[in-house]
């Protein structure tokens, strides 16, 4: 929980987390640490005096960097000298409103590696009392985000108040070198890595709350940088969907040549379709392991006969969708049209397949206890 200058809310923050909200969670050691960049106000000083009554409750203090900063170097700490399984983002002005804790944990009690308190699903909601241009901003900004990140299952992609499991999600991230660390916008980033890595994403409902003191920190300079963040993130994740794409149009050449050649041998249509098939496969394989997924690149000869016989089983989908397709359209129009039918049966059938496959099975990311 970052705090700075927050004097007015850190007191009633804790009083409510450890006396209220806290004894309300079973089979979870709660903890609070709040990361204070030595705010002139005090904040600091009357976090020093709760640690006296509540034992799990830690002060982290530094020089000021941002906002993000807190964040990253509050996780690090949790994670370093807490020993923590899960760590929880929350403010301390309490629009995360501390009510809404126990339902986090019970998800992440439940299995879930990514917890996110959304604003935008059933039972969740934003302040009535905002302007009618900020609800607007807040909607369609997260919309525009979803769409950026190919995202459209997560509702809320902007909130801040998120659990994350430490193994195997966020402590396989690179905390020093996300986009944007000073400001808001790390969270985009943060949460995008967070999603890759996690088995599970549950969201929550979240009533967002307006400040109780003070001014909200809403500025329209947050809002750009997240923008460039997500327009960012998406371009990058969009590469490998290229690469794909690319590889897979070379498959389609050696396909559609091999066809060619096997169709004016006169070879039996299950016999050129099933044999052009495979050549392709086998480009498919190989451009991908060494060019698409190169971060997962498959080594060594036991692994790559073992993979490519996956990989073919993985194929056999597209393969039999490619085959039929084939053999009834060259019943119902002829061989002539053998070359328009192959690249609309890649493209809308066969193509979307084998990405799913090839994400999900062959080049899966491995937990990190995995061997």
């Amino acid at each position: 929980m970052p705090a700075y200058n927050e004097a007015e809310n850190i007191g009633p923050m804790i009083e409510e987390l450890f006396d209220k909200e806290f004894p309300q969670i079973k089979n979870a050691d709660m903890h609070l640490l709040v990361v204070d960049d030595y705010s002139p106000d005090g904040t600091g000083d009357i976090v020093k005096k709760y640690q006296s009554k509540y034992p799990n409750l830690h002060l982290f203090q530094k020089q000021k960097e941002g906002l993000g900063w807190a964040y990253i170097r509050g996780m690090q700490y949790a994670m370093s000298q807490l020993q923590a399984d899960a760590v929880m983002e929350m403010d301390a002005d309490f629009q995360h409103p501390p009510r809404f804790v126990k339902d986090m944990v019970a998800a992440y009690l439940n299995g879930a590696d990514y917890v996110i308190g959304s604003r935008y699903i059933k039972g969740g909601s934003i302040p009535k009392e905002w302007e009618f241009s900020r609800k607007a901003v807040s909607y369609f900004g997260n919309l525009f985000i979803r769409l950026v990140l190919l995202k459209p299952q997560i509702h809320d992609l902007t909130t801040g108040f998120r659990l994350t499991r430490v193994s195997g999600v966020l402590d396989q991230i690179d905390l020093e070198h996300l986009m944007e660390p000073t400001r808001f916008a790390h969270k985009v980033d943060l949460l995008y890595q967070s999603i890759k890595n996690s088995k599970k994403v549950v969201e929550v409902p979240l009533e967002f709350a307006s400040r109780t003191k003070e001014k909200s920190k809403f500025n329209p300079k947050e809002m750009v940088s997240t923008f460039k963040v997500a327009i960012i993130l998406g371009i990058k994740d969009k590469q490998k969907i290229i690469k794909f794409g690319m590889v897979g149009f070379a498959g389609y050449a050696v396909n559609a040549s091999t066809l060619y050649l096997f169709t004016k041998l006169n070879w039996p249509g299950w016999a050129a379709w099933g044999l052009s098939t495979e050549l392709a496969i086998l480009n498919n394989f190989t451009w991908n392991n060494i060019w698409t997924f190169r971060d997962q690149q498959i080594r060594g000869l036991t692994g790559l006969l073992s993979k490519f016989f996956q990989f073919n089983l993985t194929s056999a989908g597209g393969l039999l969708v490619q085959v039929v397709v084939g053999i009834v359209t060259d019943r119902l129009l002829g061989f002539q049209y053998r070359q328009i039918v192959l690249p609309l049966t890649i493209a809308f059938l066969v193509m979307p397949y084998n990405y799913l496959m090839y994400t999900l099975v062959i080049w899966r990311k491995k937990a990190p206890n995995q061997k």
